[in-house]
């Protein structure tokens, strides 16, 4: 079940195109999940790959797939750690940034603006979604667009590629 998650949502992450992915399954079975997580974290650690499980709701579980060393990169981008502090954050080690985003999804059915520097949204693109609120946009595709339109286009068409 896990394996068809990870390549429908997370083949940019496997092929090293994108930091992060995202996804939400099903988890009937609590403990069968965490097993499933287990066994491909053993196999995907080696390759540079991390699973995490973000946040259990019911029979809902989100899992975040990344690589940890492009996540320690895209989190020294300039002004990241400063709309990091706006949003509650005390730093920018990300095992401490992902316990505070795993502690924020617990208590809120919505996601914070910021997942998206987790996930390798540009930095500015998540400002401009946050200050416009999600309106005026560019492109919408992987994310919304606001700067930086080309370059999107080309990595939305990589990941759709990759994807394929």
């Amino acid at each position: 079940m896990l394996e068809q998650y990870l390549i429908n949502h997370c083949a940019p992450t496997l092929a090293s195109l994108k930091p992060a992915n995202l996804f939400n399954c099903t988890a009937e079975n609590p403990t069968a999940l965490q097993m499933a997580i287990a066994r491909w974290q053993a196999l995907l650690a080696p390759k540079g790959v991390e699973l995490l499980l973000l946040r259990e709701s019911g029979n809902r579980a989100l899992v975040y797939v990344y690589r940890p060393d492009r996540l320690t990169r895209d989190l020294q981008q300039p002004g990241v750690a400063a709309f990091l502090a706006h949003c509650g954050y005390t730093g920018t080690a990300p095992a401490a940034c992902l316990d505070v985003l795993r502690r924020k999804l617990a208590v809120s059915s919505d996601f914070p603006h910021e997942i998206g520097l987790f996930l390798g949204y540009p930095p500015r693109d998540v400002l401009a979604f946050q200050q416009n609120q999600g309106r005026c946009c560019k492109l919408c595709g992987y994310w919304k667009v606001y700067s930086g339109l080309c370059r999107a286009r080309l990595l939305f068409r990589r990941y759709d590629s990759c994807r394929d």
